[in-house]
Order: structure tokens, then sequence, then C-alpha cells
């Protein structure tokens, strides 16, 4: 992963909806498993287990660079018009190649297509750059949405899509 500023520029990165259950994905997710961990007590932790993102109701992305799994997320359909982010994350080493802008524009891309109206998430407090990428990507605050419950160390928010 260690590439000159010049290899940066010229880098391949892909993104495309694909099964979670891969090794490379899999240790993708245990490092935000921990990461997560690392921030917020176990009550406070909203993830979803590697089951859940096989169900039919979610599709799931993989970022590639130059083939190697970078970053992923799921897009959870509510069934209600609206769909939830959720295990958006991107490998520390692949960090300044705007992995996550990517993946999010490219499940607003989904979302819209799937005739989705918005598009909400939760995230921790305790994390500013994803506060700060959804915040310049035009998500808002909102209460907590389904069935979360009041929680002083997240933050929902909503981007109306449709």
């Amino acid at each position: 992963m260690n590439r000159s500023f010049k290899d940066r520029c010229q880098v391949t990165v892909t993104i495309e909806k694909e099964p979670p259950r891969q090794p490379a994905v899999l240790r993708l997710l245990e490092q935000s498993d921990a990461y997560a961990a690392s921030l917020y007590p176990a009550e406070s932790n909203h993830l979803v287990d590697v089951s859940t993102l096989e169900k039919p109701s979610v599709a799931f992305f993989v970022a590639r660079h130059d083939g190697e799994v970078v970053g992923c997320c799921a897009l959870v359909d509510a069934g209600d018009g609206t769909a939830e982010i959720k295990r958006m994350f991107v490998d520390p080493q692949a960090r300044g190649l705007k992995i996550g802008r990517r993946l999010l524009e490219y499940i607003e891309t989904h979302g819209r297509a799937a005739g989705l109206s918005a598009i909400r998430l939760e995230t921790g407090i305790h994390q500013p750059e994803a506060i700060g990428l959804y915040r310049t990507a035009g998500y808002a605050d909102i209460g907590p949405f389904g069935s979360y419950q009041p929680d002083p160390l997240s933050l929902f928010m909503e981007k109306k899509i449709a």
C-alpha cells in the first residue's frame, strides 16, 4: 500500500456489489469491529454481523484499489422508501485515496436507481472524519430512527436523495 504520490494519482479504484463473506472482506470487518470497540462500549456499538449483510434487503459494496479490498459498506433497505448505511469502513492504509467519499457516492447512486427517497445512518460522536464526510456530502442531523434509541454516543443523519 506504500505508494508514491505519483503512483497514487494513477490508482485504479473499483466499487462493485459483492458478497461480504470473503476472506479479505471479513478481515476488513474485523478491523472495523476492533476500531468501534476501541471507541465505544458494547451497548453503543450498532454493528451488524455477516449473516445480516447477506440478507436480500442488503446491498453490500466492496471498494478495491488495484484489486485489493480497501473498503466496504452496506445499504440496508428499510422497506419504507429509505435505507440505512451500515458497515462503512476503509482500511487505514488506504486513507487519503477518497475511498469513503467514493463509496458514499456509489451507494447514493444505487439508492436513487432503487427508487429510495432518503438514506439514513447512525455513527458515533468520536468519529470526526466520518461525521465530516457525511456533513460535506449533505447529510443532516435527525433523531433516532427505526429501532434505535437515543444514545449520547450516537449521531443520526439523513440525506434526501429523491
